[in-house]
């Protein structure tokens, strides 16, 4: 029996170990090894005599009724959240990747999900209920954080997990950055600084400087060890956002669709799953650092993303190309009342354009829009009737009336 020559990966701290990749062998089973009988690289070992004795130690967990030996034991992931939007997507992502997961929430959104997980209930703030105490004296693997937006609860996570996890993933935000002027900027782009001291992360204002203190505090416990990813406009099945599901949901309705702007506009997209499979990616290789993790590289034009969403509604429709100036004569919001959609500002080139070489580089993959556009509109037919209703987005009504302005202005 020839022992694989890969290298390992670079196992977990805290005597946590790691796969040989393809191999289904770990460094556990090496020191396992080691302490009954010669190494299996000992050249003094026969081929028989290392069969045997490999076939023995494979045996103790039957033999002995113990089955903690270390290469044995599955990965395990502790996930912030995990019941909302991106949490489904992580956790399918994650233990697609052999990870055994436990959630932490209040147990208040979606809580029927996964019942055959662990459920650790509690809250972000120490100062509620029993805060973080379901979580002493637990060790993890690795932790993926989709629900830290306050520093104070931030640093009560980490200062309680930094010496029993390995790797730590933090979601944070593209709002992180100072501004959106600069076409193309990188993970080294100014980051937003708070003025004013808050914990209010529903003001947006305050939002992006928030996440920056946040990102600090992972960096601060975690170092190497800690993942800083910077998403843009997440998006697919579970986006109750109304900027994406207007777009399949009115494609679905068929007829004439008000599309804003220049139909090359580019936009940038993730799908919620590829996130997921980024955030795994990162916690189980154990790579640190800052990550942009927004769409394809530079963007699609805004007329392809919407023929996505014809193709997958299937219903007869066409599509008639608003200018911008008259839209914003008309009192049209940019991004809420007409979703997706923002004007020409040069304030904002940077916007969709970020770069996500690093990303890329360490295992950032997309799948095609037409796939998310068909899975996403299948969730949103799905919703009972009184769910699939939008507060912010455009209504029938005011966009017929556009409609017929505009025609009646360029006839």
């Amino acid at each position: 029996m020839r022992l694989p020559k890969r290298p390992l990966h670079p196992g977990p701290r805290h005597g946590v170990t790691n796969e040989i990749p393809d191999a289904g062998l770990t460094p556990g089973f090496f020191r396992a090894y080691d302490g009954v009988m010669n190494t299996p690289t000992n050249p003094r070992s026969s081929r028989r005599r290392f069969l045997r004795d490999a076939l023995t130690v494979a045996a103790t967990p039957l033999v002995t009724g113990c089955a903690s030996l270390p290469f044995l034991r599955k990965k395990t992931l502790l996930v912030f959240g995990g019941t909302n939007f991106t949490g489904p997507a992580i956790v399918d992502a994650a233990r697609a990747r052999g990870f055994e997961v436990t959630l932490f929430t209040r147990g208040k959104t979606n809580a029927e999900l996964f019942p055959e997980l662990e459920h650790l209930i509690g809250d972000r703030d120490p100062d509620v209920g029993d805060g973080l105490k379901a979580l002493e004296g637990r060790s993890f693997d690795a932790v993926i954080d989709t629900s830290g937006h306050v520093p104070r609860h931030m640093k009560a996570s980490c200062s309680l997990l930094k010496d029993k996890v390995g790797a730590y993933a933090f979601v944070s935000s593209m709002n992180a950055y100072a501004d959106n002027a600069t076409a193309g900027a990188d993970e080294t782009a100014p980051l937003a600084h708070l003025e004013r001291e808050t914990e209010d992360f529903r003001d947006f204002a305050a939002f992006g400087p928030l996440k920056v203190l946040c990102e600090q505090e992972v960096t601060a416990a975690f170092g190497e060890h800690g993942a800083i990813v910077r998403p843009g406009l997440i998006v697919g099945p579970r986006d109750r956002s109304e900027r994406f599901p207007y777009w399949v949901a009115r494609a679905d309705r068929g007829g004439e669709i008000l599309a804003p702007g220049d139909p090359n506009a580019r936009v940038t997209l993730i799908d919620s799953r590829d996130l997921a499979e980024f955030l795994v990616e990162l916690v189980d290789r154990r790579v640190g650092g800052a990550f942009n993790a927004v769409g394809p590289e530079g963007g699609q034009p805004m007329k392809d993303i919407l023929a996505a969403c014809q193709r997958a509604a299937g219903t007869p429709s066409t599509l008639e190309w608003v200018d911008a100036d008259f839209l914003l004569s008309h009192g049209v919001a940019a991004w809420s009342e007409m979703p997706l959609w923002l004007p020409p500002d040069p304030g904002l080139v940077g916007f969709h354009t970020r770069s996500i070489a690093r990303a890329l580089a360490a295992g950032l993959r997309f799948r095609p829009i037409d796939e998310t556009a068909a899975d996403a509109l299948a969730w949103w037919r799905a919703l009972p009737e009184d769910k699939r209703v939008f507060k912010r987005a455009m209504t029938a009504t005011r966009e017929r009336e556009l409609l017929e302005e505009w025609r009646m202005l360029r006839a």
